[in-house]
């Protein structure tokens, strides 16, 4: 059972996570903004993770702590719920298409977080959350769940479909990295023999 539960509360959110990396891509949520709700809604279901995410955070100042959280919270689940990571997969390799915008996203379940991100969006704000943001998200879950995660957009004109082509790279190489092969359930994704 490839589940876990996520609770955390600061001074300026609390998030609340359960996910299944055994689902079938059912979500739920409300993290009071709009486009993340939206992104985070496609990552369950190109990955086929349920997810279920609430937050309530300082978003009178920004959408900054609440975007930084969740990713937070989302790394920490997924790690708790990979367990010791025996028969994983590991590597993770998607290419996503979105109308006329490109995104390549790279995982390694290595145990260490690392981001590489090269995408740059031409507007401030992309609905209700900073652009900015994007990058944010992404380093959190990074560095939470331990994971080498290198994201690239290759083109792209509409910063909409720019941000979704990533997340939606994001969810399959997700997807493929967590994948249980038979072959190896009992054995580590690695030569060390320790991840």
């Amino acid at each position: 059972m490839r589940k876990a539960a996520i609770q955390r509360e600061t001074t300026e959110t609390r998030v609340s996570l359960e996910i299944d990396l055994d689902g079938t891509g059912k979500s739920h949520i409300e993290t009071g903004i709009g486009f993340l709700d939206h992104m985070l809604t496609l990552v369950s279901f190109h990955s086929g993770f349920d997810l279920d995410i609430a937050c309530s955070g300082d978003i009178y100042v920004d959408d900054h702590h609440s975007v930084e959280d969740v990713g937070i919270a989302l790394g920490q689940g997924f790690a708790q719920a990979l367990g010791d990571k025996r028969g994983i997969q590991r590597f993770g390799n998607a290419w996503v298409p979105m109308d006329e915008s490109l995104a390549f996203v790279s995982a390694d379940v290595s145990g260490r977080g690392y981001l590489v991100f090269r995408a740059e969006f031409s507007c401030p704000k992309i609905g209700d959350m900073t652009s900015q943001n994007v990058k944010e998200f992404f380093k959190a879950f990074a560095n939470s769940a331990g994971i080498t995660l290198h994201i690239n957009l290759a083109y792209g004109e509409n910063d909409h479909h720019k941000a979704e082509a990533i997340f939606k790279a994001f969810s399959l190489a997700l997807k493929y990295a967590s994948k249980v092969e038979p072959c190896r359930q009992s054995s580590l994704p690695s030569s060390k023999g320790v991840i």
